[in-house]
């Protein structure tokens, strides 16, 4: 009998698409859950793990397992790129706060170089500097008097996209012997103690106020499971450079619930700035045709 064929890179492509425009809802509910930002990724995690459990014990599914120290070390990871990264959200623009932390692509693209012996092509590295390009573009002309302390809030956005490149090297290693599910579960169980303590040090308020912040809380959980999960499984089947580039999509997912929600302005440069990351991220995807269409070394089941 012969091996099966390799899923196409479309497809995962695609769901990491998917999966970013979900995560671009992030920013927009972490405002509306009326608790402390720490504290909106405590409820976040709290309402995904029941959805994933119910998901990977499934009759069929994979089953729990026991988690590999690369989950648990996603799971930190998580848990230290959220925490940061919500704070950052109240201080700065939602635009801001979202397209700092997704400079990913530049650690994540060195790392997997460097470490997994990802070599990137040249027109990859093109894409990645007009990524980059257009991501400063939408931060740098973002209207001022948005956020509670503008700078501090940009400094801790552009922190976190060291703990997010961490993030997903260690899932692109878990993935190896695990599937997405089961990866997602472990990494958010890891990171719920971690956001939990957090938010109470910094003495944040934990309970929502009305229906509504409950409400936000619990779609922050299903955003949770559908994004992140997403990401996990394309994760198993692309290089992580391609995967941090195509998400840059967030950014601009982002930008636009917030003009539309908050009536964050979106300026004309960042406008184009966005332009270019749509641009840079279908140029990263075609410089990806050069290279083997092989699925990635170490691809788990889903």
């Amino acid at each position: 009998m012969s091996s099966p064929t390799p899923a196409p890179r479309l497809i995962p492509l695609l769901v990491v698409l998917a999966s970013a425009s979900v995560l671009g809802l992030a920013p927009i509910l972490v405002r509306l859950t009326e608790t402390g930002p720490a504290a909106a990724g405590f409820w976040r995690f709290a309402f995904a793990l029941p959805l994933l459990c119910l998901l990977v014990a499934r009759p069929g599914g994979e089953g729990l397992g026991r988690p590999s120290r690369w989950m648990l070390l996603a799971g930190l990871l998580l848990g230290l790129d959220l925490s940061v990264w919500h704070y950052g959200i109240v201080m700065t623009s939602v635009a801001n706060a979202t397209v700092l932390c997704n400079l990913t692509p530049v650690v994540v693209t060195l790392v997997g170089w460097l470490v997994f012996k990802e070599r990137p092509a040249r027109l990859f590295i093109l894409a990645l500097a007009l990524a980059m390009g257009g991501a400063f573009a939408m931060a740098a002309a973002a209207e001022g008097g948005q956020g509670t302390n503008p700078v501090l809030g940009d400094l801790l956005s552009l922190s976190v996209s060291l703990w997010y490149a961490g993030y997903f090297l260690m899932v692109k290693r878990a993935r190896t012997t695990a599937g997405a599910l089961r990866v997602t579960f472990w990494a958010t169980l890891a990171g719920l103690p971690l956001m939990g303590g957090v938010a109470l040090v910094l003495g944040e308020d934990m309970i929502p106020a009305t229906t509504a912040g409950w409400a936000a809380c619990m779609a922050m959980g299903l955003m949770h499971v559908v994004g992140q999960g997403g990401v996990a499984w394309a994760l198993g089947r692309l290089p992580t450079a391609i995967t941090a580039v195509t998400i840059l999509i967030q950014p601009l997912v982002a930008a636009g619930l917030s003009w539309l929600i908050f009536g964050e302005t979106l300026t004309i440069v960042q406008a184009l700035g966005g332009a270019l990351v749509l641009a840079a991220i279908m140029l990263a995807q075609w410089s990806a045709r050069t290279k083997t269409g092989a699925t990635p070394e170490g691809v788990a089941p889903a």
